[in-house]
């Protein structure tokens, strides 16, 4: 069974929406830790967030899982009837 390049974009979608909360807190250092900041904002407030680095590297994460997964969805190891017998439902 072929995915649809509308599935297979917002697959794609999910995950790198996904990877990108999981790079958001990396090299995020705050007011507070670096002892700057202007007055009246927030200690936790971040410095310097780097999101240009993190937006790449949120796209090559999500890229590697996301093929992964065809991988092994191309290889049958992933497919709705397996899961649903995994899971114990009636597909």
């Amino acid at each position: 069974m072929a995915i649809q390049i509308s599935t297979a974009i917002a697959i794609y979608f999910v995950i790198w929406w996904i990877a990108l909360f999981l790079t958001l807190p990396f090299g995020v250092r705050s007011q507070h830790e670096d002892g700057v900041g202007a007055p009246g904002t927030d200690p936790g407030a971040p410095i310097l967030t780097r999101m240009g680095r993190k937006l790449i590297w949120t796209t090559i994460i999500s890229a590697i899982f996301y093929g992964a997964g065809l991988a092994a969805y191309h290889a049958g190891y992933l497919s709705i009837e397996r899961l649903s017998k995994l899971m114990g439902m009636p597909f």
